[in-house]
């Protein structure tokens, strides 16, 4: 171990995975250490017995849910846009040969007490029940707007300036009501909260292209797409894609010590009483607690089922997106599922997440209006964990540190913390041009 790296990265969860496969195939020396004897950080898949020991101590879990191998139970279960930055990645670092993906089923959204199809197209908009004749004309001329804008051709744009204009402004032009706005900023846009609506409008349009590029590319029920056997395989396919472009990789590694330099600068990773130098640090906020304050908190429940979430089409791999302005919240919930399609439980069996930014510390009362549409449970399980971000200069103390996962069930947050972490690093930019369509032979 007693050698020199550009890069030491600590811990395994996705978001260190990527940066150590980006890292490696750019030519640099990675050495990769995490404390757990398994991948994933907080990131990691967990069996029946290893999610039973998590959450129940010792009890063992019960004989009719079947065989634990069977089950790959995500901590932080997301959904990727078929289109979007992570399969993008994907492609740029060759990683989409280790994994098998499988397009989800469907995608909701929670409007007035009931759960509706996400319309995204002119033509869905116009079958909707979430909205009225009327309405339903003045929507299909905004979508068809959004379709047609290309920013490179201002005969595209209505003679409107999309990075002035805000997203208020430009829905105000097509007259929706507030209830259409609610669906198309949090499902279409996947918007957090409402502040986007104050912002410049064309950040919406281009995360509502998106969904559309995404949900005509498998044409499926949906724009997400998720990898058999769960999101687990991810951090292992960026290992074992570092490992071949020379990484190194070490687990069970007990306390992991950044060791700095009189400078302040971080300049090795002292483990079980040897020291590995380095130039820089990678790593998750649990490595340097002292560099990092909390943020926030997310409350999630888990759910084990044996029939899909009812008013979903009987969908087997499915997002359902309960606004906020529906809850009286401040910020949205999420509803996931996936099953034994997506080889992540036996057959027959639905594994159910809901998960939401805390605003309280009862999350089993706070989770409720999105554990109310599951429907019956065999299982549940609460937890609520904190969300940190980085305080410190990486410029001076060469420490990069992620910020912890949000509680959105999809991954264009995540990916943006990997891509300006590696500009940080790196000072360049990951070059995202790829040919999306490289990917679709894999996904089948």
């Amino acid at each position: 171990m007693d050698e020199e790296y550009d890069v030491i990265v600590l811990g395994t969860g996705l978001k260190e995975c990527i940066l150590s496969g980006l890292l490696s195939v750019d030519g640099l020396k990675v050495l990769h250490m995490d404390r757990n004897d398994y991948y994933g950080g907080e990131s990691s898949s967990l069996n029946l017995i290893q999610l039973w020991k998590r959450f129940r101590g010792n009890d063992k879990p019960p004989a009719h849910l079947g065989a634990s191998r069977d089950y790959n139970v995500d901590m932080i279960p997301k959904f990727m846009m078929a289109n979007g930055t992570l399969v993008r990645v994907l492609i740029h670092t060759d990683v989409t040969k280790y994994l098998s993906f499988k397009a989800g089923d469907g995608s909701y959204v929670f409007n007035k007490g009931k759960v509706h199809k996400v319309p995204a197209t002119d033509m869905e908009a116009l079958k909707s029940p979430l909205m009225g004749l009327f309405e339903k004309r003045r929507a299909r001329k905004f979508f068809i707007y959004v379709q047609d804008y290309d920013e490179n051709d201002p005969k595209t744009h209505g003679g409107l300036d999309l990075t002035r204009v805000t997203t208020k402004e430009l829905i105000a032009k097509y007259g929706l009501d507030d209830n259409t706005i609610d669906f198309i900023g949090h499902a279409l846009a996947l918007h957090r909260d409402d502040r986007y609506l104050n912002e410049p409008a064309y950040d919406t349009v281009k995360r509502m292209k998106l969904y559309a590029e995404s949900l005509a590319r498998f044409e499926g029920g949906s724009p997400y797409i998720y990898p058999l056997y769960g999101l687990g395989e991810l951090p292992q396919a960026f290992a074992r894609l570092s490992a071949v472009y020379g990484g190194t990789y070490m687990l069970n590694k007990p306390e992991c010590k950044v060791e700095f330099d009189e400078e302040g600068k971080a300049c090795g990773v002292t483990s079980e009483g040897e020291t590995a130098r380095c130039k820089k640090v990678v790593c998750d906020p649990s490595y340097l607690p002292n560099k990092v304050r909390k943020v926030g908190k997310v409350a999630r429940a888990i759910a084990i089922m044996s029939h899909p979430i009812p008013n979903t089409d009987d969908s087997h791999s499915v997002q359902v997106i309960l606004p906020q302005k529906q809850l009286g919240r401040k910020s949205d919930m999420y509803l996931f599922c996936c099953s034994y399609t997506h080889n992540v439980a036996p057959k027959g069996k639905f594994i159910a997440f809901v998960s939401t930014e805390a605003e309280t510390d009862h999350p089993e009362s706070e989770l409720k209006p999105g554990i109310d549409l599951l429907g019956p449970v065999d299982e549940i399980f609460f937890d609520t964990y904190d969300r940190l971000e980085p305080v410190n200069e990486p410029t001076l103390d060469h420490c990069f540190i992620s910020t912890s996962y949000d509680a959105t069930t999809h991954f264009e947050s995540t990916v943006m913390d990997v891509l300006s972490m590696y500009t940080k690093i790196t000072g360049k930019n990951v070059d995202l041009s790829v040919d999306l369509s490289a990917a679709s032979a894999a996904e089948e």
